[in-house]
Order: structure tokens, then sequence, then C-alpha cells
């Protein structure tokens, strides 16, 4: 019913305003108990889903990548669709609006995103109220940098998020290779992004004695851009700082290969869905085979069938998630995907 009724009407109006109307559709949906229907028509519950990564219990493999509830403020609902995790983010110390609109664009043709949001967020600060709530969901905390914050003084950024997120999320996600933000992937080099992580991992240990819990995993996102020998250095870095896994990949800022019209294919951001799951899947399994399957791997990018997110798998991902996918093929795309894992356990 979604992609023959609900998309065609969805797709007439501005990507932007249709992501906000969504949401308060969702809210308004959840408020009169129609999140149990989505919880009974779009869950599969079945032990075998379970994934143990990184030491944490994943119901299933399938979640839902950062960027769709910047704000935390729709993760509860959000899980009802079956997702087995959400991600949150990518959240800044302070707020800021991100870039001037228009700023999202769907490019029908290719089944693609281009976006660029720009870190658009209400602060993490915020987002820490809104993680007040009880979690029925796993939750992944997606940082970066604010955009007025020089590469010099990133990782103040970063510290101020993550010390504010850990008693709230299970997981962390560093952000450093969204195009959107000027100069932020110049933090992938090599003695930087080192720099970062291990700052990262020793606020870690200290919060987690300070909370007397355990410290929470640390991701690095990646771009699909990075050369064989940049993705050797990120192997590297990996290892040397002692963080917990890889998301595979964010965005694309590459053009190659799109049937859309030049105009709308030009427009300036990173590039998701259809096109992007060839390079995904390259990077998932460069990865994987070079570092010896040393560290688990998220993979997204491109995933809009159940045989995409089962390509992801193969590659080497521990994990996957949507975005583009979710939104051009719907809600069951969720359920799909976890049917199709399940079949190849019984």
């Amino acid at each position: 019913m979604y992609k023959f009724l609900i998309r065609p009407i969805l797709f007439l109006f501005d990507a932007e305003s249709v992501h906000y109307f969504s949401f308060s559709a969702i809210k308004t949906f959840s408020r009169f108990g129609l999140n149990r229907i989505f919880r009974k028509v779009f869950s599969v519950n079945d032990h075998k889903l379970e994934r143990e990564v990184f030491g944490l219990k994943f119901k299933n493999p399938v979640g839902l990548a950062a960027g769709f509830d910047k704000d935390a403020k729709l993760y509860n609902e959000l899980s009802d669709f079956g997702f087995g995790f959400i991600e949150i983010g990518t959240l800044t110390p302070k707020p800021q609006p991100g870039n001037p609109k228009k700023r999202l664009f769907r490019l029908l043709d290719d089944q693609a995103i281009i976006n660029r949001m720009g870190f658009n967020n209400k602060g993490v600060f915020e987002a820490v109220e809104q993680l007040k709530k009880k979690h029925r969901v796993l939750i992944g905390g997606n940082i970066g940098k604010n955009k007025v914050t020089t590469n010099k003084d990133a990782i103040k950024d970063y510290l101020i998020c993550f010390e504010a997120l850990f008693e709230h999320v299970d997981y962390f996600v560093v952000n450093v290779s969204s195009p959107n933000t000027p100069g932020l992937r110049e933090l992938q080099d090599k003695e930087p992004l080192t720099d970062l992580l291990k700052k990262l991992k020793r606020q870690s240990r200290k919060l987690a004695n300070k909370h007397e819990e355990k410290e929470k995993p640390i991701l690095l996102k990646i771009a699909p851009d990075l050369s064989d020998d940049q993705l050797m250095d990120i192997i590297s870095i990996i290892s040397d700082a002692a963080i917990d896994g890889v998301i595979a990949t964010n965005t694309t800022i590459s053009r190659k290969g799109l049937k859309s019209h030049l105009i709308i294919s030009e427009e300036k951001g990173g590039l998701s869905g259809k096109p992007l799951a060839k390079r995904s899947t390259e990077v998932i399994r460069f990865l994987a085979e070079k570092s010896n399957k040393a560290f688990p791997i998220i993979g997204v990018g491109g995933i809009h069938s159940p045989e995409d997110a089962l390509e992801k798998l193969d590659a080497g991902a521990d994990l996957i998630q949507l975005y583009t996918g979710f939104i051009y093929e719907g809600p069951a795309l969720v359920k799909k995907i976890n049917q199709a894992i399940l079949s190849r356990t019984s």
C-alpha cells in the first residue's frame, strides 16, 4: 500500500516538508494507539534474529541510520516499525539550523536522495531531555561538531556530546564523514582521527568509572569515497585507538552513472540510495577481508530490498541500517529483510 498509494502522494511535495509531516503523523498515530498495529504488522520476533555485537544484544540486525531522527524525538515510535536499533543525530553541542533551504532532493529515476542538511539539530542537551524517556529499543548516538567550530577545536565538541549522551545511549558513532559541513572530512586523515578517537576512548573509560558501568562502544562512520590506502589507514586507526567498529558508509559526493536530470543530479551534497549500493558493499568487503574481520561492521548504503541487505551481510557486515530505502520502499522493507535473514537460519 505504501509504494502504490502513500508514497506517490507524499512525493508530490517538498522532501523536507514531507519528512516533518511524516514525523507528526507517526507521533499522532502513536498517541491514538495505532503503534500497536504497526508493531503487529511490521515486527518479526524470533530469537534467531538476535545478534550480539560489540557487547550489545540486538533483537534483530536491521537498524535505522542517523539523520532520520536527528533530535531523538521519535525513537520509540520508529522502533514500532520493526527496527532492532535506532541511531539518533547527528548531534552537535550547540543548536544549529543547518544549511540554507532547499537542501533535500529526490532523484526518482535513481531511487536516491541528495542532502546537504548540514547537521541541523537542536543541540545535544535538548536531545538528552528527549532520551530520558524509557527506551524500547537500543539507541546509537551519532555525534559531530558545530559548523563554526574549527577543526583545531573539533575534539572539544565531540567530547561535549560524548559526555552529555553517555548515560542515555547504548553506543556512539563518530561522524567525520559528512560532506555537508565544510572541512569535516579532513578529520578522517590519519593523525587527527587517531587523536580524536583515542581521546574519546579515554573519556569512555573515565565516564564508565564515574558512573560505575561498562564503557560504551565507539564506532567510526566513514565515507565511501576513501581510497584503498585510506581504508587501510582506517583499519590501522581502529586498532591503534582500540575502538569497537565501523559504519560503512556515509553518503557519497560522487555523481557517477546517475540517470536523473542534470540540474538535480548536480546539486551539492551527499548522495544516498541505490547508486551507493555497490560502493558501500565494496568498502564493507575490503574492510572485512583486509582486517581479517578484526572488528564489527554496520553496513549502510543503497539497501532497497532483502537481496541488497543479504549482500551487505555476505560481504562482512554484522548489522545493517536503512535510510533512503526506508523512504522509497516503506516500513514493509524492514519486515521483508528480517524474514529473509530468518529464512536462511531455518
